[in-house]
């Protein structure tokens, strides 16, 4: 099993090219949509939630490195739990991915909302149907971005990000700044609560989410059992440094966190506050044209998830298997994620959108942890301590900020996971009856 499956396709991807590959999927700018719920969610204490996001990202990081090195043609948390611990627990691994990518696409819409908002002061229910449809007609006809655009976009975001941190230290450094008031992001007495920051954390690790999409790339990388890893583990912490600098700036510039003109978007009004209009505008259309991407790339990503279960009779066949005969697109996937996109824009909040992923999101992180430490340490792979004790910390650390969850997500999350466990139980019977 731990040998490398063979593979047609070329080898040729350095640790550096995944490290750059990840960083592309995150974007630099990774922080910036969840930071004014954040902040009032932990009180103030964004940079300390992107810091312990980041611990439990680093010791998931480790385990899917190590799951990489099993099942080099995988390269998802599906394949990795279920093949350590079976079919049922695999699909619901699978079934939580689903959630996380269903719901991308939504809260990509009600963010571009609110930052087309600030540019346009049109009502909020138009935006939402524009972006929703725009999403969904460009899928529709087979428009990709290319890898190529995705790299100059991630430099030009690069550019915009340094920038704005000039602009934010150039702003700083006419203010009087004390030790202690230099510290309240990390820790500020008055406010700080461990509730309040385990729920923050909890929403601050949307920061992270698809640095596991390097372990997808498994077949093409130069010595892939100890590069997934190594390119892994460095695109967390790569991410984690440079957004813990971009919310503690920020933090000093707009300490008060209890208001923004808008806290869906409140690191642009915290980008105008230290660079005036002309950044306000730089970095919410930066934002906007990120989100924008995010949103198409998530809905085309999530259409080819449910045809891969249709196709595999994961789910009815006859619907999410179905490709157009023109554009050659599973178009109805592209529509019914447009729909949830457009009802659930009208329905939550991107606090709540943002919780649900993440919800989905720790369920496959957990299950990730959980078979490194069964591949390795239970079924006596490698007895040595790391391989016990780094992936129990992950699923204790995963799990813990898991159920750090408003209970509104805690309890829409287990329904999702109800319903998924009542579908496959059904669907095994129903197998075992032909």
């Amino acid at each position: 099993m731990s040998e490398l499956v063979k593979s047609d396709l070329r080898r040729a991807l350095t640790v550096w090219d995944l490290v750059f590959y990840g960083i592309i999927v995150i974007q630099p700018t990774a922080p910036m949509p969840v930071f004014g719920v954040v902040s009032q969610v932990a009180r103030g204490h964004v940079v300390t939630t992107i810091m312990l996001a980041m611990i439990a990202m680093l010791l998931t990081a480790v385990s899917y490195g190590r799951m990489a090195r099993v099942y080099p043609s995988a390269g998802s948390a599906y394949a990795y739990v279920r093949g350590e611990f079976g079919n049922f627990a695999g699909f619901l691994a699978g079934w939580g991915i689903v959630l996380d990518y269903l719901l991308n696409p939504l809260i990509c819409t009600i963010w571009c909302s609110k930052a087309a908002q600030n540019l346009l002061p049109i009502p909020f229910p138009v935006w939402a149907t524009f972006f929703a449809l725009l999403f969904t007609l460009l899928n529709l006809r087979g428009i990709e971005s290319s890898a190529a655009t995705n790299k100059w976009l991630t430099i030009f975001m690069s550019v915009v990000v340094i920038y704005m941190l000039i602009a934010m230290f150039r702003y700083l450094a006419v203010q009087t700044l004390g030790p202690e008031f230099l510290t309240k992001p990390f820790y500020d007495p008055a406010n700080f609560s461990i509730a309040a920051v385990s729920t923050g954390t909890s929403i601050a690790a949307l920061t992270y989410i698809g640095f596991d999409s390097i372990s997808t790339l498994s077949e093409e990388v130069v010595d892939p059992k100890r590069n997934i890893l190594r390119a892994t583990v460095l695109t967390c912490l790569v991410t984690g440094l440079l957004a813990s600098i971009e919310v503690y700036v920020a933090q000093l510039v707009w300490p008060d966190f209890h208001k923004y003109p808008d806290v869906d978007t409140a690191y642009s009004f915290v980008a105008g506050r230290a660079g005036g209009a002309v950044l306000f505008h730089v970095v919410n259309g930066t934002l906007l044209l990120a989100t924008i991407g995010s949103g198409m790339g998530s809905q085309l990503g999530v259409a080819r998830l449910l045809y891969g279960m249709g196709r595999d009779n994961a789910l009815p066949s006859r619907f999410f298997a179905h490709v157009s005969k023109t554009t050659r697109i599973p178009n109805y996937n592209v529509l019914l994620s447009g729909l949830i996109a457009l009802v659930g824009a009208f329905s939550i909040t991107y606090e709540l959108g943002a919780e649900l992923l993440n919800f989905g999101a720790f369920l496959a992180f957990t299950g990730v942890n959980a078979a490194a430490f069964m591949h390795y340490f239970v079924r006596g792979q490698n007895r040595h301590w790391s391989f016990s004790v780094l992936p129990l910390a992950g699923c204790v650390v995963c799990l813990y900020i898991w159920l750090s969850l408003h209970w509104q997500a805690r309890l829409l999350g287990f329904s999702w996971l109800l319903a998924g466990a009542a579908y496959a139980l059904i669907r095994r019977r129903r197998i075992a009856a032909l």
